[in-house]
């Protein structure tokens, strides 16, 4: 994976030394945000709108985002500011062509003295890439690299933040408790399932998307997090002196430390409104509540809740009784997702995966390297199974093996890296021009600005997928004015069928091209 371009991507080595991601100590920042890169859509293919500039002298190699270095603005009006941290400033900012509001964390590079630094930055994309499109997260839309900074620009959160807001409200019943805790406990379980651990869980990162009542809860400052895998244990001392888990200063622990911090930190913010915490043991607390969080601040860390075992809990179910539906798996969800699409639509997610940058898929690869537990470059059908039940996901054989068949392109019987990227990559790569473009580059071999049948029937060949019905069938459902050939715009639709916030932004985008025209 790399750069956009227009060829099948090259897998990466799996086992190689320099794709191990090194766990430092840093200090985190209060960030906040989302915004995307805006352009138009060209009527028929001629150049990729907002492609990412080529190294040159007027855009060198950015020593922390390790790319093209870009002036954010360029693309954005940067505005008052939202708050400061020891590394960085929030500042309101606003897409110069949309007009949306987004915030922007300003890291100054003066401020990173060491690698170690640097490498801190660089995780914290890496892990809010790999975290995009969990509703409960504030979202990266967009990270730039100039000569003196990096910036974050992400998902405004104008709500401000949860502790604001409990301070504010003075109170809360246990049930409303209740209730706010499993929604925070689900984030950190969505985290863990993706082989992240934050390490700074604390009311003041639960940020507030708007002002309403039922605003949603957004987690965010990913300054501290890593990237884990089953089993692993960390030694470096970092977190919130308050919130910190005791194994931490053991320089030994795991996943567990999040349970702490939200046992310790946010239930405690919660309920001290209307409870005496100077009382043991806390008199006005229901013997549930206690119960719960005397298991999630379980000194042993072995011992301790997990957070599907918190959310498994009589006083955090809802009304007393377990969801019907399971919690949310975002690699099963993506992959049955890409099960779903035409072969038409998977190889050219197959040439968009080969577009993303590395800290786009870093997250995927260290997943990828947890469930290929020998080692071997590919993922076999029990490595499959084995890596989705860690995760907390049932499934029979059936349904795994359907799974396997949708990602296995090439029909070998595994699933190398780079059929691994193009199925779990989230759909939003698909909210970029620029890979758009590229894609369809690759099956408009004669650069028509159109993609024949012959040339669809080329492109699925090259990956085993030719097949003469199927062929007509997608020509049939995508070719939207029956001239028997496929132009951009159809090709567009196509790929962000079923996506209607893409679809939303896609518009907006085209009325603003429009408006700047007249």
């Amino acid at each position: 994976m790399g750069n956009c371009c227009s060829q099948e991507s090259t897998a990466e080595p799996t086992n190689d030394a320099a794709g191990e991601i090194k766990e430092e100590s840093s200090q985190g920042d209060k960030s906040n945000g989302g915004g995307g890169n805006a352009a138009s859509t060209p009527a028929k293919a001629t150049t990729p709108p907002n492609a990412s500039p080529k190294p040159s002298k007027a855009h060198p190699i950015g020593p922390v985002l390790g790319r093209p270095m870009e002036d954010v603005r360029s693309t954005y009006t940067i505005g008052k500011e939202l708050g400061r941290g020891q590394f960085g400033v929030t500042h309101l900012c606003t897409h110069k062509q949309t007009g949306e509001q987004f915030a922007c964390k300003t890291i100054a590079k003066r401020k990173l003295v060491n690698k170690e630094d640097i490498e801190d930055v660089r995780r914290e994309v890496q892990i809010m890439h790999h975290l995009t499109g969990q509703p409960n997260i504030v979202e990266l839309k967009g990270a730039f690299e100039d000569k003196h900074s990096v910036h974050l620009v992400m998902e405004l959160c104008a709500g401000g933040e949860l502790f604001d807001r409990i301070i504010a409200k003075g109170h809360y019943t246990e049930r409303a408790a209740a209730s706010l805790l499993r929604t925070i406990v689900q984030i950190v379980h969505t985290c863990h399932q993706m082989g992240v651990i934050h390490r700074d869980l604390k009311p003041e990162n639960f940020l507030l998307l708007n002002k309403d009542e039922n605003s949603p809860l957004k987690a965010t400052d990913f300054g501290l997090s890593v990237f884990y895998k089953q089993g692993e244990q960390f030694k470096d001392i970092v977190g919130s002196a308050y919130y910190i888990a005791p194994e931490v200063l053991k320089r030994n622990y795991g996943p567990e430390v999040d349970i702490w911090s939200i046992g310790h930190g946010i239930f405690n913010a919660i309920l001290r409104g209307h409870v005496d915490f100077s009382c043991d043991p806390w008199p006005a607390i229901s013997p549930q509540a206690k119960d719960l969080v005397k298991k999630m601040l379980t000194t042993d860390p072995k011992q301790r809740l997990t957070a599907i075992q918190v959310l498994s809990h009589p006083w955090i179910k809802e009304d007393g009784e377990a969801p019907d539906t399971p919690l949310d798996n975002a690699v099963l969800d993506r992959l049955k997702q890409f099960r779903a699409m035409n072969n038409f639509k998977k190889v050219a997610l197959r040439v968009i995966a080969g577009c993303l940058s590395e800290e786009e898929i870093m997250g995927l690869k260290q997943m990828f390297k947890g469930m290929d537990s020998d080692n071997s470059g590919t993922i076999t059908l029990e490595e499959l199974k084995l890596g989705l039940a860690k995760q907390g996901t049932k499934l029979s054989e059936f349904e795994v093996q359907q799974l396997m068949e949708a990602a296995d392109a090439d029909g070998n019987g595994t699933i190398d890296y780079d059929e691994f990227i193009t199925a779990t990559m989230h759909m939003n790569r698909m909210d970029r021009e620029e890979h758009l473009f590229t894609a369809f580059q690759y099956f408009d071999k004669d650069n028509s600005g159109y993609i024949t049948m012959e040339e669809l029937e080329q492109a699925l060949r090259e990956y085993g997928m030719s097949n003469d019905k199927d062929i007509k069938e997608i020509i049939s459902d995508v070719d939207a004015d029956n001239d028997g050939r496929i132009n951009y715009e159809e090709f567009v639709a196509m790929m962000r069928k079923g996506q209607p916030e893409a679809a939303a932004n896609l518009k907006k985008r085209r009325q603003s091209f429009d408006a700047n025209k007249l």
